[in-house]
């Protein structure tokens, strides 16, 4: 499967519909500031966490888009519908649009 790379307008409108998003740094970098409904599950584990996503959509981001590109072509060689959020949690903050803190 190809890796599509979307705007955070986009991703906002993905999970009003329900999209899983998946935040790919560190967990401390997560837990200083996420975008509402993410899951952690850092870069390096991505190939193993990923074996379960086959065949489904999962949306991903970090910090500005590059771990979250890379994880979502590792993603695609497993046959996940990997979509890259571009200008990642970073966009996200900067837009004004909520965050939250902590691990959940």
């Amino acid at each position: 499967m190809a890796v599509r790379e979307a705007t955070t307008e986009e991703l906002e409108r993905a999970l009003a519909e329900g999209a899983r998003l998946v935040d790919v740094r560190s967990p401390g970098e997560f837990a200083e500031g996420h975008v509402p409904g993410a899951v952690n599950v850092p870069l390096e584990q991505i190939p193993d966490a990923g074996r379960e996503w086959a065949g489904q959509r999962v949306w991903l981001i970090c910090q500005s888009g590059a771990r979250s590109l890379r994880a979502a072509q590792a993603l695609a060689a497993l046959d996940v519908a990997a979509v890259s959020v571009t200008g990642g949690t970073a966009d996200w903050q900067h837009s004004g649009r909520p965050v939250r803190t902590g691990t959940n």
